[in-house]
């Protein structure tokens, strides 16, 4: 029947050895799951461990509704390994399978155990994945062998082994204990796998929270100067991680234990949300906020996801909004689609309640500390502005809750909600337009001079030295009404004009022209100037360099790799606003208008003064002018 293979038997009166091929809808599944079923091939021994633990769980629900009533005895899951000759076994006392069983859940694996259990025990939270996890064992193995004896009276062991063919034998075998032994030769291009340490990492990585004991060997301990094997069983997982318990079993200190043993080598996390939903789907777990160090080098695969106690994936862009990446900590939920493709689990519709769920929560809690405790949230601003900020750009929603919590910080190191700033700045800072100017810093080392004017003038400036601040003035601009943002040495501080309107200089048109040519001829090439005469005051500084704040603002962005890319190609564009009232200027213009072409150094100082203290004099220019200085000084 085309490609669909009949499950056909004979049967060996003799030794009682039934044979058949596997029933499957490939000629030959097994090149399939090597090259296709899982990405890497270390997962078998997750699959393995998760169906002897689904097994073990089966048979305690078993127990508790009544339907097993022997001894349960110790339920754990056992891992042994025979390096030399190179085999692991995997073995549990769960509820194990009669011929029958085999035959239908590992001989035709369309089948899933899983299905039917679930069906009769629907209000229970068990999860199984014996089927093509199973499977996942010939990943690894050029032979499989299952010893498994049923808890069903009068049950007889059977054994199951295959090559890595779609044949197979199936036999009755001698096995006294209830549960299942599987056994895997390991082939020789995964003899990594027949190594201690390879299993034991793998243990480690996804079997370390599983809730049945998963036992690797025996203790050992210092002893006599070398380390010596107990008799005690070496347990490599907790039964009951943190996310499992209701929050008000835990302490403050049980959290950043928890997170202590996750990430030995973080700082201790600033805070965190405890995750429990059962409707309309199932979720647990804890998210951390951690302190961040180095903004924009945050390792963002930090949450961990598991399935029932199981691990899956340390990398959750798709189930959680990408913002909240930034968080490390665990997310536990059996309504995740296990081993699917990426475009599937972001049209999914738990995942979808998932991502909302969870970006809920953080709001929340961010909401409650910034309600409840705002000093602290105050002195965790600068860790936590860049998750906020991110958040608020890549998330719509978010955004409109963090609009009520996100926070201003100006040089001076005070804090404000949005609202609490529009009102203590709107009577300096309203211009002309009746848009309220928020002024800001982005390095304030550098930008210091702009800063102390704009304060002596009465103004506030706040300080906008994240990463993505260029993004995030832009989108403030569209959720705040009737405002601007514009950086402290921007051409746009123009527009805040005090009470009475400025005087500009009474020049004629060919002054202004000559006054153009002449700073233009000092002015470092590649970039567009815009000469403007100003009466800034004799106090002031001769020579003021601003930027256009529109350009300035989407260069940066360009080169984040947001904006119009076109913006990173076209020269600076700056504007030079020439003081006619200082003293230095008057004596430069004197000159100037005597003889155009007559060498000035005190022209030249100047204006490297002013391109100094923007950082742009650099190489040879600034070389130049501290050797002017010298001569000047002389």
């Amino acid at each position: 029947m085309d490609n669909i293979l009949k499950l056909i038997f004979y049967t060996d009166m003799a030794n009682k050895t039934f044979k058949g091929q596997i029933g499957v809808t490939t000629e030959n599944i097994f090149p399939v799951i090597k090259q296709f079923l899982y990405s890497d091939h270390e997962i078998f021994l997750r699959e393995l461990v998760a169906n002897a633990v689904d097994a073990s769980q089966k048979l305690r629900t078993l127990a508790s509704n009544g339907e097993f009533k022997g001894e349960l005895g110790e339920l754990k899951v056992s891992i042994e390994l025979d390096e030399k000759k190179k085999t692991l076994k995997v073995i549990d006392r769960g509820i194990g399978m009669t011929e029958e069983e085999v035959d239908k859940y590992i001989n035709q694996i369309a089948f899933s155990s899983a299905g039917e259990f679930l069906e009769k025990y629907k209000d229970q939270n068990i999860i199984g994945h014996f089927g093509l996890g199973f499977y996942s064992a010939f990943m690894v193995a050029r032979k499989v062998t299952i010893e498994t004896l049923s808890w069903k009276e009068g049950a007889k062991a059977v054994k199951w082994t295959c090559d890595g063919s779609p044949e197979y034998s199936l036999t009755e075998c001698k096995k006294e204990d209830r549960g299942t032994v599987i056994t895997l030769d390991i082939d020789d291009e995964s003899k990594e796998f027949a190594e201690k340490g390879k299993i034991s990492q793998l243990l480690g990585k996804y079997c370390k929270f599983m809730p049945v004991p998963v036992v690797f060997g025996k203790k050992t301990e210092w002893k006599d100067g070398k380390s010596v094997e107990t008799e005690e069983d070496n347990v490599i997982n907790n039964i009951d991680p943190i996310w499992t318990k209701a929050p008000g079993e835990l302490k403050e200190e049980d959290y950043k234990n928890f997170y202590k043993a996750l990430y030995p080598f973080e700082e201790e996390p600033m805070f965190w949300i405890h995750l429990n939903v059962d409707y309309p789907f199932n979720l647990t777990g804890v998210l951390y906020f951690p302190k961040i160090k180095e903004r924009m080098s945050i390792d963002k695969n930090k949450i961990q996801l598991y399935c029932n106690q199981m691990f899956v994936t340390d990398h959750v862009d798709n189930i959680v909004p990408d913002f909240l990446t930034l968080l490390h900590g665990v997310i536990d939920s059996p309504d995740i689609p296990l081993n699917v493709s990426r475009s599937y689990l972001q049209s999914d519709a738990n995942v979808k309640k998932i991502s909302t769920y969870i970006t809920k929560k953080v709001a929340d809690r961010l909401e409650e500390i910034y309600r409840d405790q705002r000093g602290d949230f105050e002195a965790k601003w600068d860790n936590i502005k860049l998750f906020i900020e991110y958040g608020m750009l890549s998330d719509e929603k978010f955004c409109e809750r963090a609009l009520n919590f996100a926070l201003l910080k100006n040089t001076d190191g005070k804090f404000f909600g949005l609202e609490d700033y529009r009102k203590a700045i709107e009577p300096e800072q309203t211009d002309k337009d009746k848009k309220v100017v928020y002024l800001y810093a982005t390095k304030p080392d550098e930008q210091y001079s702009w800063i102390e004017a704009a304060r002596n003038k009465g103004y506030d400036v706040l300080l906008m030295d994240c990463e993505i601040d260029s993004h995030f003035v832009n989108l403030l601009e569209s959720k705040l009404k009737d405002c601007r943002f514009a950086r402290v040495d921007s051409d746009y501080v123009d527009a805040l004009i005090p009470k009475e309107d400025k005087v500009k200089p009474e020049m004629s048109d060919d002054d202004k022209k000559t006054l153009e040519t002449v700073f233009k001829a000092v002015l470092p090439e590649g970039n567009d100037y815009q000469v403007e005469a100003e009466n800034l005051g004799e106090n002031a500084a001769p020579v003021l360099i601003t930027q256009s704040e529109f350009m300035r603002r989407y260069r940066e962005m360009s080169a984040m790799g947001g904006g119009m890319n076109f913006y990173g190609e076209l020269p600076q564009s700056y504007n030079i606003k020439v003081n006619m009232e200082n003293p230095l200027i008057a004596r430069i213009w004197e000159e100037k208008k005597a003889d155009e072409n007559a060498d000035c150094p005190l022209l030249k100082q100047v204006v490297d003064l002013a391109l100094l203290g923007n950082g742009m004099l650099k190489g040879k220019a600034l070389a130049d002018f501290i050797a002017r200085s010298t001569e000047l000084l002389k």
